[in-house]
């Protein structure tokens, strides 16, 4: 390694998961995949289940299981259902603006990380990837993301096959590639963590999400924070 290398920056790829982290949107995003659900199936009760850290196709999958759908017919309700949710969604943008809210410390951090040029931003998340865009937008968000980098739920309803979906997109559509040292997924529940640990990339929990710090403290990721407010700890996390 030359001199010259040393003084340049080290390039990080930052995969943001997006409720619970950047943004909470309020009830409409739990709505929506209820709403979706409902319509597909024809059901009029549904199990309320635990959201946290889960992508789409699989909140949608459980709750069909859990109201009594059979296993065999999950493979046709399962994209009706997240049809119609993405499209409750897109009607609710304004919505979630008003009833949602930017997490501590998100706006200017993501102005920080888009100054840098050896910084690339995207999401990953359980959210297939018009509703991720969806509530991104609604807060003003989507410019700070490379969004047809990330890897989304739509993509694997399991989790931890995301991370290799965002290497491989950002090195086919942008001609990058990072070490596992060099990316970052940035979250706030243990699928996160091993959402990160199953591609070995390391992981920053805050406890932002509806478990509270207490959630995360314990998880052995790289760090864990209680919020992103603190701006210049956050960067000194992901850039030193």
């Amino acid at each position: 390694m030359t001199a010259r290398d040393q003084e340049r920056p080290a390039r990080r790829l930052i995969l943001w998961d997006v409720d619970g982290t950047l943004v909470s949107c309020g009830p409409s995003g739990r709505e929506a995949l209820e709403s979706g659900v409902r319509l597909a199936a024809g059901l009029t009760a549904l199990p309320h289940l635990p959201m946290g850290g889960k992508t789409d196709p699989q909140i949608v999958g459980e709750m069909l299981l859990d109201a009594g759908v059979e296993p065999a017919d999950l493979d046709s309700l399962v994209p009706v259902a997240l049809a119609e949710a993405t499209r409750a969604l897109a009607g609710w943008r304004e919505r979630m603006g008003r009833e949602g809210r930017v997490l501590p410390g998100i706006r200017r951090l993501l102005d920080e990380l888009a100054g840098r040029d050896e910084v690339r931003q995207t999401l990953l998340t359980g959210n297939v990837a018009v509703n991720g865009a969806v509530k991104v937008g609604a807060f003003g968000l989507e410019g700070y993301f490379d969004l047809p980098i990330g890897a989304y739920g739509d993509d694997s309803a399991e989790r931890e096959l995301l991370v290799p979906i965002a290497l491989n997109r950002v090195r086919e559509l942008r001609g990058e590639t990072y070490g596992p040292e060099q990316v970052w997924v940035i979250g706030d529940t243990l699928r996160d963590l091993a959402c990160a640990r199953a591609a070995r990339v390391r992981c920053l929990l805050a406890g932002t999400g509806p478990g509270g710090f207490e959630a995360v403290r314990r998880l052995d990721a790289d760090a864990v924070l209680e919020n992103l407010a603190d701006t210049e700890a956050v960067l000194g996390i992901l850039l030193g």
